[in-house]
């Protein structure tokens, strides 16, 4: 068929990161910030994202949301048969595009006309977006503690997910290694910390301190700020551990190996394989 669109496993490897690991923040956006939350109080919905996908179960990959009287529940990689207000891509590649920005292929939205869902619903879509996908930091400080918070809980959840997917590089690491936790802390704010557990080829994540055992390793930043300046690729990591804007608790000698796990996730949560495959 001239329209087919071939899907790669690059395609696959960013759709599994958004699906299991992006989308599920907008839950975060909405619980953090009241100028979007608020908006869903006495509200009862079930929101989906979801992309067709001949290899899938149901014929596509999705991710739901249970709001009960402005509560929200996440139900990561399950398909709801009857969303109130769903957005469906017709394949992995045009759903990648639109969320990594790098073009505005729009989806066939169900429930158009229910808008006292749908427009606090893109708002806070967009809010996560404009957030996810700025080029520089933000100037003030609540936006840098919201954006930390996204990126410190996206990353070892989307290390784990290629993980699970079989991704080679991640492999790599987590086959040959014993039982070992990897923290990401901000200095002074208890919310502004995730973590990732991994033992032979099997790995975990979650948010917050991680409890079980002191972390093998533990990338410790100064600030919100600074830790913008790495999370983002816009500072040299060696060079911020040298300067003490960055301090590694643990094994250093793996500080550059959970670093490049990180990169991994960003290369194809920021779309930039596209580039690559064109």
């Amino acid at each position: 068929m001239a329209n087919e669109v071939k899907i790669t496993q690059s395609d696959r490897y960013a759709a599994g990161i958004f699906f299991y690991a992006a989308i599920p923040l907008l839950k975060v956006i909405c619980e953090s910030e009241p100028k979007y939350g608020d908006k869903f109080k006495g509200k009862s919905f079930v929101f989906q994202i979801s992309a067709a996908d001949p290899e899938a179960p149901n014929g596509k990959l999705a991710t739901h949301f249970v709001v009960e009287d402005g509560a929200w529940t996440t139900h990561v990689g399950e398909v709801h048969e009857k969303p109130d207000v769903e957005f469906t891509f017709p394949n992995l590649r045009k759903f990648v595009i639109f969320f990594t920005g790098k073009g505005m292929p729009l989806p066939k939205i169900k429930g158009l006309f229910k808008l006292g869902i749908l427009v606090p619903v893109l708002m806070a879509l967009l809010r996560m977006a404009g957030l996810m996908q700025a080029k520089e930091k933000p100037l003030n400080l609540p936006d840098q503690i919201m954006l930390c918070k996204l990126f410190l809980y996206l990353l070892p959840n989307g290390i784990s997910r290629l993980n699970k997917m079989g991704h080679p590089d991640i492999k790599a690491v987590t086959e040959s290694s014993p039982d070992r936790a990897f923290a990401l802390i901000i200095d002074g704010y208890p919310d502004l910390q995730s973590w990732l557990r991994i033992k032979a080829g099997k790995s975990m994540s979650g948010r917050g301190e991680y409890k079980r055992c002191k972390p093998f390793l533990a990338m410790k930043f100064k600030n919100p700020s600074l830790a913008l300046d790495i999370l983002m690729s816009k500072a040299d990591m060696v060079a911020y551990i040298r300067e003490e804007k960055l301090f590694i608790d643990g094994a250093p000698e793996f500080g550059g190996t959970i670093g490049g796990l990180m990169f991994k996730v960003a290369y194809y949560a920021q779309g930039e394989y596209l580039a690559v495959e064109k």
